[in-house]
């Protein structure tokens, strides 16, 4: 590995290109973040995400300083059905498939609410089951980028310098994007899918599939780009209205009433007639005199 540091044209594309990279991955690990955070009471939500952060930023940059071990891990250890499996691959593969799993988890309980059932009482989610998985998906997203970093350059200079600065722009930018999704059902739900299609995309390089990244990040920038010209549409409708912008609620909520009071009002048969509206014929005895004086003044 190198550690001599050179400014010359062929570092500094290298340079931006894993910056850029670097940047893309780290959005990953955000979206994950904030959508395992919000299960979290207020108070501990920011303390994940800086906290995961941080873990994945030192666990990249410790996994660059055994790059030289970690290349070993693309050779074959197995061979099932004629196909090599490395432990590379394994990894690829458990990632993708936990992924796929949360995503169409976190979906489910969006759109069931199977976590609001009434009579059953809520799952409990602790602030350390939550840390452990991003370290989870922290290890996978690491070991692939630093892998694509390694194959790029052996300057552990270069590697370090775009981890570290790629990590401070995210921890930065993790509050406004995990505010954003949390607050928009719509993105939060573009959210996961994006993470849907990374499972699958993991998924299917462990077995050895080559997909270009552009197939999935291009068409899902596309859809957040139109989702965001609706937000901003609607925003200036509710401007124009002067009425505020209210986020769209993925299912209703209606409040319990106790039903009970209605029915044994509708089937009492008191003095009075209580819980029954009639029309009566016979006219009041104060209205009978009213109309004979007034005939008598005619």
């Amino acid at each position: 590995m190198d550690f001599s540091f050179a400014f010359t044209p062929d570092l500094i594309a290298v340079f931006v290109t894993l910056f850029v990279l670097e940047i893309v991955l780290g959005v990953d690990n955000v979206i994950f973040i904030s959508i395992l955070a919000s299960k979290l009471p207020k108070e501990q939500q920011a303390r994940a995400r800086n906290l995961g952060l941080t873990l994945a930023m030192v666990i990249r940059v410790v996994l660059v300083f055994f790059a030289g071990w970690i290349i070993t891990l693309k050779e074959d250890v197995v061979v099932w059905f004629g196909m090599g499996f490395s432990v590379k691959d394994f990894i690829l593969i458990a990632g993708g498939l936990f992924l796929v799993y949360k995503a169409v988890t976190e979906i489910h309980h969006k759109l069931e609410g199977a976590e609001e059932e009434h009579g059953a009482a809520p799952k409990r989610i602790t602030f350390s089951s939550v840390l452990i998985q991003i370290l989870l998906l922290d290890i996978v997203f690491s070991l692939d980028s630093v892998i694509t970093a390694v194959g790029m350059t052996e300057n552990l200079v270069v590697i370090v310098t775009v981890v570290v600065l790629s990590f401070g722009i995210m921890l930065f930018a993790s509050r406004y994007i995990f505010t954003f999704v949390n607050r928009h059902p719509t993105v939060k739900m573009l959210a996961l899918s994006f993470l849907l299609l990374i499972g699958v995309f993991l998924i299917a390089e462990g077995f050895g599939i080559k997909i270009d990244k552009a197939l999935i990040y291009a068409p899902m920038a596309f859809a957040i780009l139109v989702e965001a010209l609706n937000l901003i549409a609607s925003g200036r409708k509710a401007k124009r209205e002067h009425r505020r912008q209210q986020a769209v609620q993925l299912r209703p909520q209606y409040p319990d009433a106790d039903e009970s009071i209605a029915v044994s009002a509708a089937l009492s048969k008191g003095e009075a007639g209580a819980g029954s509206v009639g029309l009566s014929s016979r006219p009041v005895q104060g209205d009978a005199d009213a109309a004979e004086e007034r005939a008598g003044l005619g």
